[in-house]
């Protein structure tokens, strides 16, 4: 959630010269409606399903690809447990800090339903819960890189380094 996965994806799957895949705009696409009409209409069970069956389907479907996964992605469904699995995906999480996200997210609010109704106040309380409740997912990773001193240049060669 907010660690930059869209941006750093963007541009390394140019560098690799692959497609790229934002999951949350798949899924918004496949549905006809934006993740927080989903939450607020179906929920988020009902959107937690539909995202691991998006995540098996496109690394399934797919000969190359950067998807960048939601912050809950693979905390759900054992999406993770496939993700390591699956013999043609490397998993890659970006580690920000709690302050760095936070101030990150402040602005995003709207489009973000989990964060939505918080007062900015209690979104570092939050997101360092949800951190630590998803750490065990993420600490899963092939590859972890802590992002809060890097640009995203130097975040993508570090990406593009170790899969080589």
């Amino acid at each position: 959630m907010g660690s930059g996965k869209s941006t750093v994806g963007q541009i390394l799957a140019v560098k690799l010269g692959t497609n790229f895949l934002d999951l949350d705009d798949y899924i918004e696409q496949k549905q006809k409606a934006t993740i927080s009409e989903i939450f607020n209409s179906k929920g988020e069970i009902f959107f937690r399903k539909v995202e691991a069956e998006a995540v098996k389907q496109l690394c399934n479907d797919s000969d190359s690809l950067v998807l960048a996964l939601g912050g809950g992605t693979p905390c759900y469904s054992d999406t993770m447990q496939f993700l390591v699995n699956h013999p043609n995906v490397v998993t890659v999480v970006l580690n920000i800090s709690i302050k760095n996200v936070s101030e990150r997210l402040i602005h995003e609010k709207a489009k973000r339903p989990l964060i939505a109704n918080l007062k900015n106040e209690d979104i570092p309380e939050f997101i360092a819960k949800h951190l630590f409740e998803r750490s065990f997912y993420y600490n899963q990773a092939e590859i972890g890189i802590q992002t809060d001193t890097l640009s995203v240049a130097e975040i993508v060669g570090t990406i593009q380094s170790k899969l080589l």
